[in-house]
């Protein structure tokens, strides 16, 4: 992924009050992503649950996630980007609030899977609010976009570490009270947004996975997520730190993982390509999964291997999210649902799993299953490796040019589209270039 030009940056700052609200609530919702592991231990001792039932908080948020992925195009494409973008954020500070009121492990599990579906619906509209609102072109808003991204990556696991500190409800109130106010912002200074042109399927991300490309992407990125968040979602039990530490550790991780996706992928991909850049991040990825296999009770392994993850965790978000952009011979919204659909299962599955592995076996167990997941991963990915090089030269795998993959501006925006809300911003963005087209002719 290229930046925009310097000439470019200032103009990214003078923003509309509208774009900044989006952009403070983005920040918001990607600190969920690791917000919560510096209490994960807090909660299992305090409201006597097992590890693997305190792993749930990720299976209901992202199988709703994987689930709610099927729907939030069609929701989106009935009432509105604005009013979809305040459904989801309204969810999300209900939900939070009531995670961190409940009195029990099942309680908190059921409100982070509302939480889940608020946040796909946010997300999957935010950047194309962004782009709708901001000055100085689409570069500048994804600029904004991908700051939003690494700061919410990285200071949501040191947040959650401050406010579990005080109690392990401090999170879920923190993210419940700043989500309020990026509630009232948008509400205020965020204008009417279109309608857009046509309705979007429900069927429609399920039937795009005929697709040879996205069903392989899909299924690749599902052993990886699986690899993912087997470690986000249990190495903190081990570690036996308390929360501020833990969130210390995690905000280290959070740091490389948006350096990496939003610097190191993109200068990779042109040294090497995507396809080596990927199989060369998910095997180092496999190694560093298969050193915390064998010495998970060692803190000092545990932390480290932890970490260096972030690392190979930011390249393979960026450049398999680019990837599925490019090959999927459908519209980039629905591409994005099925593949989101697909991979979040395995996220969601991975941590209840190595719960339950460690209570059944030991502890070595579910890191060393998702080191070999990581393995597969890559073997899948290999299956599609003449897909992934044509993916490179801007061509989808029915060999068709695909409009704008050329264009660093253009294909910037998908790197840190997570839930599909970058791919609908480029649609939005390349059709209204077309309508300007044919006005200047």
């Amino acid at each position: 992924m290229s930046h925009a030009p310097a000439t470019d940056r200032p103009s990214m700052f003078k923003q509309p009050k509208a774009v900044y609200a989006v952009a403070f609530a983005c920040v918001v919702s990607f600190m969920g992503i690791g917000l919560v592991d510096p209490i994960l231990p807090a909660i299992s001792e305090q409201l006597d649950a097992t590890p693997s039932q305190v792993t749930l908080l990720f299976t209901s948020y992202l199988v709703v996630t994987a689930v709610a992925m099927l729907i939030t195009n069609a929701v989106s494409s009935r009432i509105g980007a604005k009013k979809t973008l305040i459904a989801g954020l309204a969810l999300i500070v209900v939900f939070a609030a009531l995670a961190g009121s409940a009195g029990s492990i099942d309680g908190i599990v059921g409100f982070r899977a509302g939480w889940g579906l608020g946040n796909a619906l946010f997300i999957a509209t935010s950047l194309a609010v962004i782009v709708a609102s901001a000055s100085g072109g689409f570069a500048g808003a994804i600029i904004l976009y991908e700051t939003a991204l690494g700061v919410g990556i990285a200071v949501g696991p040191l947040l959650g570490g401050l406010l579990g500190e005080i109690s392990w409800r401090g999170p879920f109130f923190g993210v419940s009270v700043l989500m309020l106010i990026a509630l009232v912002a948008t509400v205020l200074f965020l204008p009417a947004t279109p309608r857009p042109d046509h309705h979007t399927s429900v069927l429609a991300p399920i039937k795009a996975l005929r697709h040879r490309g996205l069903l392989i992407m899909g299924l690749a990125a599902l052993f990886y997520n699986w690899a993912f968040f087997t470690m986000l979602g249990y190495a903190p039990f081990p570690m036996k730190l308390s929360a501020i530490q833990l969130g210390l550790v995690f905000f280290g991780w959070g740091i490389l993982v948006a350096i990496f996706a939003v610097f190191g992928a993109p200068a990779l991909q042109r040294r090497f390509g995507t396809a080596p850049t990927l199989y060369a991040a998910l095997g180092l990825f496999a190694i560093d999964l298969a050193v915390i296999a064998a010495w998970p009770t060692n803190r000092t392994v545990l932390i480290c291997a932890v970490i260096a993850a972030g690392i190979m965790i930011g390249i393979n978000n960026t450049l398999t999210t680019q990837a599925v952009m490019v090959i999927s011979p459908v519209e980039r919204p629905v591409a994005s649902a099925a593949y989101g659909f697909v991979r979040f299962i395995g996220g969601g599955l991975a941590p209840f799993a190595a719960g339950k592995l460690v209570e059944h076996f030991n502890l070595h167990v579910p890191f060393a299953i998702a080191a070999g997941s990581a393995v597969l991963a890559a073997l899948l990915l290999s299956t599609a490796h003449r897909t992934l090089a044509d993916a490179d030269r801007g061509l989808d795998e029915d060999g068709e040019k695909v409009a704008g993959a050329d264009a660093p501006a253009q294909i910037a925006g998908e790197v840190a589209d997570e839930f599909g809300g970058a791919a609908g911003a480029l649609d939005d963005y390349e059709r209204e270039q077309e309508r300007d087209d044919d006005l200047v002719r």
